[in-house]
């Protein structure tokens, strides 16, 4: 052929035929789409307006128009190929089927996502929901929404329109036979509030659907109207039962499974009201437009992982946002007496630290393999974590990732205003909190180190005198110091642990999430084999106690075993990972002044780690607390907020109260 009939619409028009196979057909009909989008640089074609307020896509499609108008040849074979394209493929899953998961399944809708970003699609195919992805592309939507009216209706003498009315109806029982089986499945039909299913909806939807069809085929104008209007009033009522299930979840604990089942039930219904409006409309085209920019929507959604684990991952973030907001408020002081109490807690913590430094020194000494290294180093981490803990005391760099979401809380609060005497007051409350944060924070790093160092320098002393050698020898010593100086890598080594820190706060939510959505606190309080080895009352107490602090747990020992594993599994790869963490360096710096001796204090390298753990403190706390902070915000919807006027107000605070960032004001 002497043209490329991609490009050249005569050519096109002229390998249009009836007659041919069903996949020659279906190439045919791609390289119409390819031309009404992209004609050859050069080829005759429709003058572009200057103005380009019609789309060339457009343009191109009044053109074909104008030419099967003309020429009765080409418009008996592109109606022909068309009528083809009804009778040769399933024309119903269209409809039915495309946008929608294959199963109700989060983890398949994951996996067919994949494979259809990396393995291509086929035009072979008896299904029109297949054929369709290949047919048009989501940026299409852009010119299909600019189709004009008079266009629209020459399309429409091409097409056999009334045909296309029964596969609709057939699509609208699928749809109504899927949503069905989708509430009656246990893990929605448990959690719908039962006054939302007294008229029992979802049992209905399957008659009302049938008898919409029955009303369409007998041109019963009057029963039309009764049978569409009760099974919109009854979509409606589904809807309505749908969304009690998300008010249960956030209740009771979330699941992305069942927000993904959710979501499909609600889309399903919404689309069988998209084709009720096509059956009913007196211009179906128009109609038929809509419905073909929300298929279009839907397959630019589905073309999208991100977007998948963005729409159904909002319930949990927010969950464990929530979670950890409430748990965030714990570490906030207010008054110099929580201060005060902010610091004896720390401090317990700094004490325990100093323990777990030795463990750390003791553990690096047996000579292990990288792996069990970091297991154990994992588990000493873990194990001080917990105790401090049980002990009710705290590790300053746990507190952002946990008091970022409450603050965060405080932003909803807030609403657009000015500056001056007339200014949002909730400005200056959100202020006040960050106020108690950094005090909060600064208290909680002050009281690991004041007393982690000491103790770790004195138990060194101790070692010297008693035994005549340090704990930590000098060769250890002097790797601290070229490990943790300013110099070398602790900066991003610093940031690296700050991901760890929040990682950490987001699997404590989700195991917290999973505890009570599971009700693993009243397994444990009412199960028989439990009750019947701890005893009635031991099994309450349990209970109450994991609940109270299984989120607790989660942190510490993920931290833990993250902070001693992650280092060992990235140098498999070849990735020279550390974690510095702001307490557990002080430890280690205090252990090389105790091995290396006091005149350590005159050389350079010493300063350069106290830089360095000073830097090591801010990152690992802002991090940590930027990355909670900005999840917090996309889990609980906060937008739009007017930074400039918060940063004004803080800066106000800090030139007016600078004491108040460090110290708590004096009450009255």
């Amino acid at each position: 052929m002497a043209a490329d009939p991609t490009w050249d619409l005569t050519a096109l028009l002229n390998a249009a035929d009836p007659a041919a196979p069903a996949v020659e057909r279906h190439l045919w009909l791609m390289r119409l789409l390819q031309w009404l989008r992209h004609p050859a640089p050069g080829a005759p074609g429709p003058a572009e307006p200057a103005d380009g307020a019609t789309p060339a896509p457009v343009l191109r499609l009044r053109q074909l128009c104008h030419v099967l108008e003309r020429h009765a040849e080409h418009r008996a074979r592109v109606q022909g190929l068309l009528a083809g394209l009804r009778s040769g493929v399933d024309t119903t899953s269209l409809f039915a089927d495309f946008g929608f998961a294959p199963r109700a399944s989060f983890v398949s809708e994951f996996a067919q996502r994949l494979r259809a970003r990396v393995l291509p699609g086929t035009p072979e195919t008896g299904s029109l929901a297949e054929l369709f992805p290949l047919l048009f592309e989501p940026a299409d939507a852009a010119w299909v929404a600019r189709i004009d009216p008079p266009t629209l209706a020459r399309l429409g003498a091409l097409w056999p329109g009334r045909q296309w009315r029964d596969t609709l109806l057939d699509a609208i029982a699928f749809l109504a036979s899927a949503v069905r089986a989708s509430a009656f499945a246990p893990a929605l039909r448990l959690r719908m509030d039962r006054a939302a299913l007294a008229q029992e909806p979802f049992m209905q939807l399957a008659g009302a659907a049938e008898r919409l069809r029955e009303a369409v085929r007998t041109s019963d104008d009057a029963a039309l109207q009764r049978e569409a209007l009760y099974l919109r009033a009854l979509l409606g009522a589904c809807r309505a039962a749908a969304d009690t299930v998300v008010a249960h979840l956030e209740r009771y604990g979330t699941s992305l499974q069942i927000v993904f089942e959710t979501d499909q039930l609600k889309a399903r219904t919404e689309r069988i009201e998209q084709l009720m409006d096509c059956v009913l409309a007196p211009q179906p085209l128009h109609e038929g437009r809509h419905l073909l920019l929300e298929l279009l929507r839907s397959q630019d959604e589905r073309r999208s992982v991100r977007a998948l684990f963005a729409r159904h991952g909002t319930q949990l973030s927010r969950q464990v946002a929530e979670r950890s907001a409430e748990t965030g408020e714990h570490y906030i002081t207010r008054t110099r007496a929580e201060h005060r109490q902010m610091l004896r807690m720390a401090a317990g913590g700094g004490s325990v630290i100093a323990l777990t430094t030795f463990g750390k020194f003791g553990i690096a000494a047996l000579g292990l393999s990288a792996f069990w290294t970091g297991w154990w180093s994992g588990v000493n981490y873990a194990l001080s974590f917990v105790l401090i803990m049980l002990l009710h005391w705290t590790v300053a760099t746990k507190q952002p990732a946990m008091t970022a979401p409450a603050l965060a809380a405080r932003l909803l609060e807030l609403r657009p205003g000015r500056d001056g005497p007339d200014a949002d007051p909730a400005v200056e409350g959100f202020v006040d909190e960050v106020t108690h944060l950094i005090r909060s924070q600064v208290a909680g790093i002050a009281g690991n180190l004041a007393l982690c160092f000491p103790l770790v320098l004195l138990a060194q002393w101790a070692a010297i005198g008693l035994a005549g050698a340090p704990l930590v020898g000098p060769a250890q010593g002097e790797y601290v110091l070229h490990a943790l100086t300013l110099l070398g890598p602790s900066v991003l080594f610093a940031a690296f642990t700050g991901v760890l820190l929040f990682a950490s706060s987001l699997i404590a939510g989700w195991v917290e999430n999973a505890f009570v959505f599971h009700r693993l606190d009243s397994a444990l309080a009412w199960n028989p084999a439990i009750v019947a080895r701890l005893g009635a009352a031991r099994a309450q107490r349990w209970a109450r106690w994991w609940r109270a602090h299984i989120s607790g747990v989660a942190a510490n020992v993920s931290l833990g075993l993250m902070l001693g594993l992650v280092p060992a599994l990235a140098g498999f790869v070849g990735l020279g990972l550390e974690v510095r963490h702001v307490t557990l360096s002080t430890g280690q710096l205090a252990a090389a002044l105790g091995a290396l001796g006091l005149p350590l204090l005159a050389e350079a390298a010493f300063w350069w780690c106290v830089a360095g753990i000073a830097v090591t403190g801010v990152l690992n706390v802002g991090v940590s607390f930027w990355l909670a902070f900005r999840v917090a915000l996309r889990a609980r919807g906060v937008r739009g907020v007017d930074r400039q006027r918060i940063r004004r107000a803080i800066l106000e605070r800090l030139r007016r109260a600078p004491g108040s960032f460090l110290w708590p004001p004096r009450e009255g």
